[in-house]
């Protein structure tokens, strides 16, 4: 029988390469191709279709199963993004930058629901028990009855989970687990994969929730293979800047509720706090009307949040102008400044443009882009836009305003902070009572003869 070959695996995406190599061709990364043990070939096996196996039970779409019981965590932002809270058997994958609090919102979690009556198990593999209960005691969380453990193996862990029998299981990190029936490093892709599967297998069968913490990339992915994302139920980014004290929960996957939903929270030195009205938070700095303002109205999953958009142009000294972007789509930045240039005549060659989003918000939404326009007009011609005006909508290659969803939303949040008119595209639905002024426009430059005919 013919010898397995080794593989080799990039560390950042899972590619597969026949031989190693110092850079991935798949993904760019140095010194991320490591060797995987070959499967063991054996003796020649019967095909599986001449073995029989049990016969799978199988059910209707209109079974009267009820769903999965589900549990508050204690914090109404994290049962908001997961859904209503915690499913019995579900599998969390939970990723941040380093620092940015991804254990110290876990540990708050897991105080909360241990308060709650309720079997809570934290397993750290990357800090001492003592080092997470002097974490615990700068909470105020020292009382709370949850159970610690610092371990790496996995079967030791699997064998304690199996014994205890938590309530919810929070494994801090995946990569830092060790399953020893792997020939491989711990935080390799084989080792990732393989706890993984153990744990999340574990889960669905014992019915406990389990929350694994993953480390990140320099691009701000899941270190690991894409197929951990795949198994898990749900998965969590924590995101925000390190210079603001704001951070943001945002599920990107959920079996169970709304993907794209956030949770607000403001870091203090007693832990994390919820913000129960983050427009108001993301607006608190935000002073005078000057140029270069803009207040977008979005909608995060199905919460309606007011974010400031700022921008600043000035003249370049450099022979190629600078774009920088913080919390948008620079390839989004470049597409509305084509779209400036060849449908209103209004060029930015020669100007470096600058473009932020305040309050370290992330803003992905289209309907981003005439709230960025107006932004960047505002600040190239001087002009400052009226303080009680919100903007929306998304802006075509042809320079229309395509219509956005759920406008009424969007108009209601802005009222109850206190603006009085909008900018939206024609299209858009009825204001529905929501005592707006709002201005309707059917394409980007009608927008800037309106808005800006003075410059």
């Amino acid at each position: 029988m013919a010898r397995s070959q080794p593989t080799f695996t990039c560390l950042d995406c899972g590619a597969v390469h026949g031989k190693w190599a110092g850079r991935c061709d798949a993904c760019g990364a140095w010194n991320s191709i490591a060797e995987e043990a070959p499967l063991s070939a054996g003796p020649a096996k019967k095909s599986l279709g001449s073995q029989r196996g049990r016969q799978v039970s199988l059910s209707t779409l209109n079974s009267n199963e009820p769903p999965p019981p589900r549990s508050a965590t204690g914090l109404e932002e994290v049962d908001r993004v997961l859904g209503g809270g915690l499913v019995a058997a579900s599998a969390i994958l939970v990723g941040g930058d380093p620092g940015i609090g991804k254990s110290t919102l876990l540990l708050q979690v897991a105080a909360s629901i241990a308060k709650r009556g309720q079997t809570c198990l934290y397993v750290s593999g990357e800090e001492a028990s003592a080092q997470i209960r002097m974490r615990a005691a700068r909470l105020g969380l020292a009382e709370a009855p949850v159970q610690l453990a610092a371990e790496t193996n996995l079967r030791d862990i699997l064998t304690t989970l199996d014994a205890v029998a938590p309530d919810l299981a929070i494994i801090d990190s995946i990569q830092t687990m060790w399953a020893d029936n792997v020939e491989a490093a711990p935080g390799s892709v084989s080792q990732v994969r393989a706890a993984a599967h153990e744990l999340v297998t574990f889960a669905k069968r014992r019915g406990i929730a389990v929350i694994l913490v993953g480390h990140v990339t320099k691009e701000g992915q899941i270190a690991g293979p894409r197929v951990v994302e795949h198994m898990v139920d749900t998965v969590l980014y924590f995101e925000g800047e390190r210079g603001h004290q704001f951070r943001i929960l945002r599920a990107v996957k959920n079996r169970f509720g709304p993907a794209d939903e956030i949770g607000v929270f403001e870091m203090t030195g007693a832990g994390l706090a919820e913000v129960a009205n983050p427009s108001a938070l993301f607006l608190s700095d935000r002073g005078r009307s000057s140029p270069g303002s803009a207040v977008f109205a979005g909608i995060e999953g199905t919460r309606p949040v007011l974010t400031e958009i700022q921008a600043l142009v000035t003249p370049s000294p450099l022979g190629t102008p600078r774009r920088t972007v913080v919390g948008l789509d620079g390839g989004r930045l470049s597409t509305i400044l084509a779209v400036l240039e060849a449908r209103c005549g209004i060029p930015f060659a020669g100007l470096d443009v600058f473009l932020n989003v305040a309050g370290g918000m992330r803003v992905s939404e289209p309907a981003a882009d005439l709230a960025v326009a107006a932004a960047l007009l505002s600040a190239r011609e001087d002009v400052a836009l009226p303080p009680d005006m919100v903007i929306f909508g998304e802006i075509s290659l042809s320079g229309a305003l395509r219509p956005v969803s759920q406008t009424e939303n969007r108009l209601k949040e802005a009222r109850k902070l206190g603006f009085s008119q909008a900018v939206a595209p024609e299209k858009s639905k009825a204001d529905g009572g929501t005592g707006m002024q709002v201005r309707r426009m059917p394409d980007l430059t009608t927008f800037v003869g309106e808005m800006f005919a003075a410059g």
